[in-house]
């Protein structure tokens, strides 16, 4: 029988582009899913694919304690994914209170509800690569420290510190995840590099590189993403490892332009040459994760290679340019 099998479970963010993938491996292994919705965004593939049919769904607010405080007490929440955040850089610019308001405020009120529930028996928190900020060192380890300079960084380096407060203060069960840049089926942020990539190529058109092409990032598969989460949370019976943080990359970081040869590869379109407009500003030069920790802790490794994990992304966006 799945560990999941009847377990309660609360997830924030579950319609996201994370969120989706998660919240469908724990529906499939046998959990009772209850998901906090803010929006309903119908083109989703969470409501597309019929998900939501499979999940109780609480309408609310990340910071609004008391519906986090009902739902968790009231469905006997026993394991939460706090992946709810404003998770857009360019809105997080253009309005960082409210990015700080859901990001920052709506872990510290997760946490206390979780706190006050002995039910909670463990607490995966979604912190970011970008919480560390820039650093001379690469790759990044979990020893790093947290000092992002922009709204969203800074968000997440305080999600991740107040993660860890609870933790050290209370003995909250909480384990913390910073991932690198997810790519792959249902991301419809096409100012993404991927998306937008993709989409470029399924209309015909080069695809542009804002930067000089050098930046490099890890770039890692939702779903690998979802399936580390999983194996986290079902590695939180041993508490040695409570309050503990965990980079979940792929250990292959790519420059920009590397990734979109290896898109333009995947998709057999190596004939449209990629647009290098070298016009983005402000961007840390390279950021990517040491995941060895995940690998000899949790027995964790990405299921495929980038270069497969593309091209399976790839058939999904022609699929949906096709239907």
């Amino acid at each position: 029988m799945s560990f999941w099998h009847n377990r309660n479970v609360f997830i924030t963010g579950c319609t996201g582009f994370l969120g989706y993938w998660l919240t469908d491996a724990m529906v499939k292994q046998g959990a009772n899913v209850v998901g906090l919705v803010r929006d309903r965004v119908p083109h989703s593939s969470f409501f597309s694919n019929g998900l939501d049919k499979h999940v109780t769904l609480i309408n609310g607010q990340l910071e609004d304690y008391d519906v986090i405080e009902r739902t968790i007490n009231e469905y006997h929440i026993d394991t939460v994914f706090h992946l709810g955040a404003q998770a857009i850089v360019g809105v997080a610019n253009r309005n960082p209170m409210a990015t700080f308001e859901a990001n920052i405020k709506g872990t510290w009120v997760l946490l206390e509800a979780c706190r006050r529930n002995s039910l909670v028996t463990r607490v995966v928190i979604a912190s970011s690569d970008k919480a560390y900020g820039q650093h001379e060192t690469l790759p990044y380890n979990e020893d790093f420290a947290l000092q992002g300079n922009h709204p969203y960084d800074v968000s997440k380096s305080c999600a991740d510190l107040i993660a860890s407060t609870y933790h050290n203060t209370y003995s909250t069960p909480v384990c913390i995840t910073r991932c690198g840049n997810l790519f792959g089926p249902g991301d419809l942020n096409y100012d993404r590099i991927v998306p937008g990539t993709m989409r470029d190529i399924v209309n015909n058109r080069r695809p542009i590189i804002r930067s000089d092409g050098s930046p490099k990032r890890d770039y890692v598969f939702v779903k690998d993403i979802a399936d580390a989460y999983r194996v986290l949370a079902e590695h939180m019976d041993n508490d040695s490892i409570h309050g503990t943080a965990f980079n979940i990359g792929t250990g292959e970081p790519l420059s920009v332009l590397e990734l979109t040869r290896l898109i333009l590869k995947s998709a057999k379109r190596e004939d449209l040459q990629p647009d290098v407009q070298n016009t983005a500003q402000g961007e840390i030069l390279h950021q990517y994760l040491s995941s060895d920790r995940a690998k000899e802790i949790l027995a964790w490794t990405p299921g495929a290679s980038v270069e497969e994990r593309l091209a399976e992304t790839f058939e999904w966006y022609r699929s949906v340019n096709e239907s």
